[in-house]
């Protein structure tokens, strides 16, 4: 399939990557020339636009980083240049409404459109294990299904057009929460004398059990390989982990939702970034607590 890709920053260029190991056609457009050159490397053709990259593409993803730049990227350049039948994939994690009407404009024009933000950090962008969480009709879903699969591990439809977003951003908001429970339990335990392997062990498989421990624990050399063992570098970006509890807390306002620990969340790691760890995993947090 002829694919177009646009957006080949950490996530997005290991996700055309694997479009291409999948035996896909991709033709990828950033800004960025060390990112297309990358991306030539790993096998990709490049264009000099989008709209050059979405001609004759039966297929365009985007990855983008926020949702004003989704939207001048598919009604300036997409919307028009792309062929009819070209099915269109938006991976960007968004604010709902955007999405929504990204996705209806999609549309008028008579395209048909995806939501589909991911879970999972930079390896698994390269590794291909992304999680998609896709909103759009049930046909559209069907089409952007295959696609998808090259790149992850699970692809799931939440829904209509925007649920994707919707499912992202409160899955997120419940991992920001529960990464600073597992933070705050494990510096007290080690200043109440527990060794931080042996509340590990009793902790993991008692009623406290939580991704955010048994997965990525913030503790080095405590639970499987996560970036506390790396000094806190690679993984997901404690500013990109304050984006979505932005976007979350945006999105609890308009539906009316009470998220008192949400909002705490994202005070916290608004001080955390404030402070110049935007780019530390967001595990780090933990720092703050010893």
């Amino acid at each position: 399939m002829r694919i177009a890709f646009i957006g080949l920053g950490n996530m997005g260029g290991g996700m055309a990557a694997n479009l291409v190991k999948a035996g896909h056609q991709v033709r990828a457009f950033d800004l960025n020339e060390e990112a297309l050159a990358r991306a030539r490397e790993n096998g990709c053709d490049t264009a000099g636009s989008i709209a050059e990259a979405v001609t004759d593409a039966e297929a365009v993803v985007s990855m983008l980083p926020n949702g004003q730049i989704v939207l001048s990227a598919y009604t300036g350049e997409v919307f028009g240049a792309a062929p009819q039948g070209a099915i269109l994939l938006d991976c960007s994690t968004i604010d709902v409404a955007t999405a929504r009407e990204v996705a209806e404009q999609a549309q008028h024009h008579g395209y048909e459109m995806v939501d589909a933000p991911v879970s999972g950090g930079i390896a698994a962008a390269n590794g291909g294990t992304l999680t998609f969480m896709v909103g759009g009709s049930d046909s559209a879903f069907t089409r952007a299904e295959p696609i998808l699969q090259a790149m992850g591990k699970a692809v799931i439809h939440a829904g209509a057009a925007g649920n994707g977003q919707a499912a992202k951003i409160c899955n997120n908001m419940l991992l920001g929460i529960s990464m600073l429970g597992t933070c705050e339990a494990f510096a007290m335990a080690q200043k109440l004398g527990l060794d931080p392997q042996t509340f590990y062990d009793i902790s993991s498989v008692s009623s406290g059990q939580c991704w955010s421990m048994t997965s990525y624990c913030p503790i080095p050399g405590v639970g499987p390989l996560s970036p506390a063992d790396n000094d806190y570098q690679g993984g997901f970006a404690a500013g990109l982990m304050l984006k979505d509890l932005r976007l979350a807390m945006e999105a609890a306002e308009t539906a009316d939702a009470p998220v008192p620990m949400g909002m705490r969340a994202r005070a916290l790691y608004e001080d955390f970034v404030g402070a110049g760890n935007g780019n530390t995993d967001f595990s780090g947090i933990i720092r703050t607590l010893k």
